[in-house]
């Protein structure tokens, strides 16, 4: 389900669940937000520091939950990823929130939420946050297309082909995220069912070899298979390591070429700045063919 599109003058709050930020961030990317013709409100601890936090836990589970619950607030913007989110998501309560859908906005560690939302049913936006609405263009497609969802235009993204890609079309709710965050929460109760679904991965500052344990754990465990479709991101300042004899991306080709779905590799979403919203949770086509990769929602 897609939470209602918003219209000019509604709120939207931005709120710091996982990792401190910089306080002229959340400066810039109100009058950005302002300029779309937002109202921007800001938790009360958005601006805390605790360590590597923005706020104490109880600091940061306030802020989410008020942002969830209060009903004038028609998305939520996370300024940042980082760490944190895994302290506090099983002290959240979803149920207000499931009966009065929001858009949530952000990546990285905010895939634990981005997970919590696809359970319940409702769509969210994997998408830029604080640091990168204020450092690129205005009219970078990454900052354009994140406004043109949250006012009701939905995208339909076409990439140019890769060596890698694995021709054929798939429907499917879209899911996934940052694949650490993904592997963290396997066997837990935020874990996602994959079956028949289109996954997106990506990831930042991993060892190719952690990355292959990752990728051969959801080979091995099933999920790989269950899956109609995958679409692998970006996968930033992740070193080379010429021992694995593989790249990152031909780890994961090798990981799936048994299956029959097609597969969309270097898609422009992740840890960079040409960071293309995604609507997880969102039931969407992937066709890709010998030119290119096409997702359609």
């Amino acid at each position: 389900m897609l939470p209602p599109f918003l219209k000019l003058n509604d709120q939207i709050r931005i709120i710091s669940p996982s990792g401190a930020i910089d306080p002229d961030y959340i400066e810039d990317a109100t009058t950005v937000l302002s300029d779309w013709g937002l109202q921007v409100t800001e938790g009360k601890y958005a601006r805390a520091e605790y360590g590597r936090f923005a706020g104490t836990t109880a600091e940061r589970i306030s802020d989410l939950q008020q942002a969830l619950d209060d009903k004038s607030v028609k998305a939520i913007l996370c300024s940042r990823g980082g760490y944190g989110i895994s302290q506090i998501i099983d002290k959240i309560d979803f149920s207000h929130f499931k009966k009065y859908p929001k858009w949530l906005i952000g990546f990285s560690d905010i895939t634990i939420l981005h997970n919590t939302n696809t359970n319940l049913g409702i769509s969210s936006i994997h998408g830029i946050m604080a640091k990168h609405l204020t450092e690129i263009p205005t009219d970078a497609d990454a900052s354009v297309q994140l406004c043109k969802i949250l006012f009701g235009e939905l995208p339909i993204y076409s990439v140019t082909s890769h060596a890698q890609n694995k021709i054929g079309k798939a429907t499917g709710k879209l899911i996934g995220g940052n694949l650490s965050v993904l592997m963290s929460l396997r066997g837990s109760q935020f874990d996602l069912s994959y079956k028949n679904a289109i996954l997106f991965i990506e990831d930042i500052a991993e060892k190719p070899y952690h990355i292959d344990r990752m990728i051969q754990n959801l080979r091995f465990s099933g999920v790989l298979a269950e899956l109609s479709g995958l679409v692998v991101g970006q996968f930033s300042d992740c070193e080379e390591d010429s021992s694995m004899k593989q790249t990152i991306y031909e780890i994961i080709s090798n990981a799936v070429q048994e299956y029959k779905y097609p597969v969309c590799f270097n898609f422009p979403a992740g840890h960079v700045d040409y960071n293309l919203p995604l609507i997880l949770g969102a039931n969407i086509k992937l066709e890709v063919t010998n030119e290119s990769a096409q997702l359609i929602f």
